[in-house]
């Protein structure tokens, strides 16, 4: 074979010209349809075995009326996405669905991210943490069935699924309270809806807790870089707090980091506690006392909620609020003793 025909794709025709039967019945066997004998599909099966014929999805889902895609918006670097990920892909073949990804980085908005699905010809739609303006989510809902997970979303037509976040914060404050912590900073997630229900989350709960003085939010964003501002910000007043609440689990871990570079003690002079529960929080030299939210359920809730959308036609949008769970681990200690 020369250059030129191995760098031709390999059709079905070529493989009905190599056992000598018609591209109807080869695709009717490669296709698992009813009809072509059993010795004819071993012999189809064999030579597409052998010629290495790869199916070209992409045609095969033109020809199809429906393409049985969920698209999924992520953010790359966000390791708690990862494990989302993970959990949709199981689910959505529990139920005969298949992802297509599409990733959030520095120079890929969420806007192209979301067009690059629709181009794929995707069902539903599940964005995970979508930071759109609730008329994009409802123009976007208008097309295609949305699933936002993890965030509040107060647009019509767009199906919801996410944790509490106010009472997981709560749960957090709670904890480090009845350990009898009373200086007890967070460090911000920046814009978005999210960041703006843990933020008030915090500032609730340090008020129910009689610390409403104690209140202090530390500008930042949802990476680790900025928990290594925060880290740095702390380190530059005259006393650090005894405890921090970060936004996520990355940015807890960069003011870990930063607290670990300038020899402060975690968790017997600051303690530490993150949110999301990601892989990251539980790795062995991390340790990261965390609020969990359950990436299963909410994985199973959003395919469950696209299924409902394209196959039951439910057309009224639905909410699903999880419970959070407080994770304890080795950053969460009793206050420093004053001296």
């Amino acid at each position: 074979m020369n250059e030129e025909a191995a760098d031709q794709r390999l059709r079905l025709e070529d493989v009905a010209a190599h056992v000598g039967l018609s591209s109807a019945t080869v695709s009717l066997v490669l296709s698992n349809a009813p009809g072509p004998s059993a010795e004819t599909r071993r012999r189809v099966l064999q030579a597409a075995g052998a010629l290495g014929y790869r199916p070209d999805r992409a045609a095969s889902l033109l020809a199809r009326r429906r393409s049985h895609l969920l698209g999924v918006l992520l953010e790359v670097r966000n390791s708690f996405h990862a494990e989302l990920v993970e959990e949709l892909q199981a689910a959505s073949e529990q139920v005969g669905y298949e992802l297509v990804l599409s990733t959030l980085t520095r120079t890929r908005d969420e806007r192209r991210a979301v067009e690059t699905l629709l181009d794929f010809r995707c069902e539903a739609l599940i964005l995970l943490g979508p930071d759109a303006p609730p008329a994009r989510l409802a123009e976007l809902g208008r097309q295609r069935p949305v699933i936002a997970v993890g965030r509040r979303v107060t647009a019509g037509g767009v199906d919801v699924v996410r944790t509490a976040d106010d009472q997981g914060v709560a749960q957090a404050v709670g904890y480090l309270a009845g350990l009898g912590h009373r200086a007890i900073a967070y460090v911000d997630g920046g814009k978005g809806v999210i960041a703006g229900d843990r933020r008030r989350g915090y500032r609730t709960a340090m008020r129910r807790r009689g610390l409403a003085e104690s209140i202090r939010v530390i500008p930042g964003d949802h990476t680790e870089e900025s928990g290594l501002r925060a880290g740095a910000t702390l380190l530059r007043r005259p006393e650090l707090p005894t405890a921090v609440l970060a936004f996520n689990d990355r940015s807890a871990v960069g003011l870990l980091d930063a607290l670990n570079r300038a020899g402060v003690d975690v968790p017997g002079s600051v303690s530490i506690v993150g949110y999301d529960d990601s892989p990251l929080a539980r790795l062995a030299h991390v340790n990261l006392t965390t609020v969990s939210q359950n990436t299963q359920e909410q994985a199973e809730q959003a395919v469950a909620a696209a299924v409902e959308r394209l196959d039951e036609g439910r057309s009224v949008a639905r909410e699903v609020v999880l419970s959070p769970r407080l994770v304890v681990r080795r950053t969460v200690g009793p206050p420093r003793s004053s001296d």
